[in-house]
Parts: C-alpha cells; structure tokens; sequence
C-alpha cells in the first residue's frame, strides 16, 4: 500500500528461514529479492545481499534436523558440525562439496546470483582449487578472474606448487593457460616480484623470458663489478635457459604442429647472438672485476654499464676496459670485440678514451691507443688523425712537447696543419704547408697568412708573404 520496495522484506524473511533451517522456503523468499549479476565476470562478489546469505551459510554449519529428541538433535548438531571441520580434507580426496547441505546451499546461490570471481573464491576458500580452475575454464573467464580469484592466493598462501601441478595435469602442454599464465607473469613484473615470476617461467618452460628475468637478477642494483663479480651464476643460467631453447626449437622444428603458442619465440640468429654477449660480458666482468681489486679501476658513474643495454651504454663498456686496465692494450682485446660484435661507431669509442686520457694526463697512453687501432686491422685511414684532432679542443691542458708528439704522430699533412691551426701554432702550420704540392701549397700558405693577420702575428705573416 505504501509503494515501498519489498525487497528488504523478502530477504529478511529468506534470513529467517535459513536461520530456522528451513532451506527450500529460504529459496524461494531470497528468489524474489535476488538477481543474478549482469556481468559474471566482474571483479567482485556479487551483490551484498548474496554474499550476507553465503557469509551465513559458511559460517552455520546446521544440517536440517529431522529428531524431535532435544538431546539426539544436540549430538546429530556437534557430529555435523564435525564433519563440517574435517570438510577440507574430504574435498581434497573427493573433489566436489557434497558433504553438506548448507555447502550445497552455497554453491546453489552462488550459481544464480553470484559471480565467476565469487564462486572461484569459495571453491579456493575450502580448498577445492581444482573445481576452480575448472570453473574458470568452462565460463572462460577473463585473466583478471584468475589473478584474483586464484593466483594471488595461492602464492600468497604459499600454495604455488600445487597450482602449477594442478594447472599441469588439466592441461599437460599448458595451453588452456598460456593467456593465464602470461597475465600472471606481467601482473609479478609490475608488483616486481621477480622471483615469483622466474619460478613462474620456469615452471611454464617459458626459456626466453626466464634468460631475460636472469639478465634482471645479473644487473639490478649492482654498484661495481666487484658486487657483478659475485654475481656471475646468473650469466651461466641465462646461457642455460637460452642453450635449452635452442635444442626444444631444433626438435619442434621437424613437427608441423603449432607448439609453444604463448611462450616467447626467438630465431636460433638471435638466440646464438645472445649466447655470445653473455660470453662477452663475462669476460668483462671478469676482467674488470680483476682491475677493481687490483685497484686501477679510474672511472666512476652513477649507473654501472654492462652490455644488456643500449648501444650508448655498451660504447661505455668498451671505453671503461680500456681505460681501467694498467695500460690500454691490456683492455683492448675485449674492447674491440665489443665494438665488433655490437658494431658500434669505434672511432667516437676511441675518441671518448683519448678525451679521458688526456683529463688524466697520460699522454703516452693516447700514443699507444693510436698504436692498438692502427694495429687492428679494421681503421680506415684517417682514423688515427681523427682520434687526436678530437683531443685537440682541451689543447690548452697539453704539455707543449706532449702536443707537439701527437701532432707528429699523425698520418696526413693535411691533418697535421688543421692541428697546429686549431692549437693556434701557425709558424709549424706555415712550415707543414710549404712541404705541400705548388697549387695546394699556395693555398694553404694564403690560408695560414689570413689567419696570422686576424690574430695580430705579424712574425707569421711576413714570413708567409715572402714565401708566397
């Protein structure tokens, strides 16, 4: 009469019955007032009303009672409820809740009011994980429903095992679960639970991207590579994880079936090129893990570069052992075959360590660097000129008969006069350009005049208007 809603009645009136125990009367009160939710796959349990009704089923245990005998309805009541207690045990051996009206009564309403994440979470609640993997399956519900509803807490309960054991024996290739497993892995990647994820990729013969998570391990937080030097274990594992691949493609290979759909794929190029960086990043971490406790070690930055980078950071490998060694040649070796194999722009490489060198004053070192790239086989012509020209802006900080040695060094007259012109030395510029073919001299000469009069050397232009 009032126009109220009478939902509220209904559902009270539900509660009563289920209180008094009378379950088929409860139904059909609760069927009035409860609706089944729009989307089963949301990521919640349903409405609050199913889920007061289910919190009360739980949490009574309460056979129906047929005795009128007070004291046999008391000891059928106590003999239920334990039956009830030891409800985890018998699940796991039967694997279906059949023990229990009121269990029953739950997974009634459940399954037409509740959703897919609710029903999940009660099988997982009472130990059925198996029913709720299979539940999960059958309605092919969202990754997200796996996570929350499964994933989370079985790690969390410690229970990661027998998930894998039992995502294994549904589906002994796992690929029901590859969309599952690979949610679960970026959903650890976010959290950064790395060793969550490794097991995880491990478990899922995911090789690729277990070498990567190894590769995490190797650099994450590593000040030195004294600290890299300790942790060495974590290239042998990657080059394990990537060898295994490497023998699971060439036997897939002969199969025309699709294997491995959901774990990461990679060409035997690839995978063999991987290989070889971490041969060569355990060179170098061995060597300059050496040139650290012997105390050489020069350089110090904020980040600690190693060859999983980009190829900046792997230039900053290659110039880091040169400089750290005792001298240049003994880093060399290593240097150049990171500049090879990652074909980096070696002569900016070789002009980075001549830049530092001379911040170091240790201008014998530069000549023995020129040396090492002459000797290299692989240096195009002007390369060496190259390296000191682009030393030649901290001139200032040169010893005169330091920079008169570089400039010597140098292969062509050409370069030898742009030297002395940028260091400001125009009478050897003048001396270097009269040596030159008629024509070309003439040129020079004009040049080295012109330059001579804008600064004010009046010695130098005479000179060069003589000659000319």
């Amino acid at each position: 009469k009032s126009g109220l809603d009478p939902g509220g009645a209904w559902h009270a009136w539900g509660m009563a019955c289920l209180k008094a125990g009378n379950l088929s009367s409860a139904r059909e009160k609760f069927n009035r007032c409860l609706k089944p939710p729009m989307d089963l796959n949301q990521l919640n349990h349903g409405s609050r009303l199913v889920q007061d009704v289910i919190q009360y089923l739980e949490s009574t245990v309460k056979p129906i009672l047929i005795a009128d005998d007070d004291y046999f309805a008391t000891l059928r009541e106590l003999e239920a409820t334990l039956r009830t207690r030891s409800l985890s045990l018998e699940m796991m051996c039967e694997g279906k809740i059949q023990h229990n009206s009121y269990y029953q009564e739950c997974l009634f309403y459940l399954h037409s009011y509740g959703t897919n994440l609710a029903i999940i979470s009660f099988y997982m609640r009472h130990d059925c994980m198996r029913e709720a993997l299979l539940h999960l399956l059958n309605k092919e519900s969202p990754s997200e429903v796996f996570i929350e509803g499964i994933f989370i807490p079985s790690y969390e309960s410690g229970k990661l095992h027998m998930l894998e054991n039992l995502l294994e024996t549904i589906d002994p290739g796992l690929e029901s679960w590859g969309a599952y497993l690979i949610a679960a892995c970026k959903y650890l990647q976010r959290k950064n639970y790395y060793h969550i994820l490794y097991e995880l990729q491990q478990f899922m013969k995911d090789h690729v991207r277990a070498a990567m998570t190894c590769i995490r391990f190797f650099t994450h937080g590593a000040k030195s590579y004294t600290e890299l030097g300790g942790k060495q274990t974590w290239l042998l594992k990657i080059k394990d994880h990537l060898k295994v691949y490497l023998q699971e493609v060439s036997r897939s290979s002969g199969r025309k079936k699709m294997a491995f759909t959901f774990r990461k794929k990679m060409s035997a190029t690839d995978v063999s090129r991987h290989i070889n960086t971490v041969d060569l990043q355990m060179e170098v971490t061995k060597f300059l893990h050496r040139c650290e406790s012997s105390g050489t070690c020069q350089m110090s930055g904020s980040s600690l570069p190693t060859l999983f980078g980009n190829n900046n950071m792997k230039m900053d490998v290659a110039c880091k052992v040169m400089l750290e060694g005792k001298n240049i040649e003994e880093g060399f070796g290593i240097a150049f075959r990171v500049l090879q194999d990652f074909q980096l722009e070696a002569t900016e490489v070789y002009s980075k360590v001549a830049k530092q060198l001379v911040n170091q004053q240790k201008y014998s070192e530069i000549r023995q660097l020129l040396k090492c790239v002459n000797e290299s086989g692989v240096a195009a012509k002007n390369d060496g000129d190259n390296i000191i020209l682009n030393c030649l802006n901290e001139f200032k900080n040169i010893p005169a008969e330091d920079l008169d040695n570089l400039i010597q060094d140098m292969d062509s007259d050409e370069n030898k006069i742009q030297a002395y012109v940028m260091c400001n030395k125009l009478r050897s510029a003048y001396l270097v350009s009269v040596r030159q073919e008629k024509t070309r001299a003439v040129q020079l000469v004009q040049h080295v005049r012109q330059l001579a009069e804008n600064s004010g050397d009046d010695v130098v232009k005479a000179i060069c208007a003589q000659w000319l």
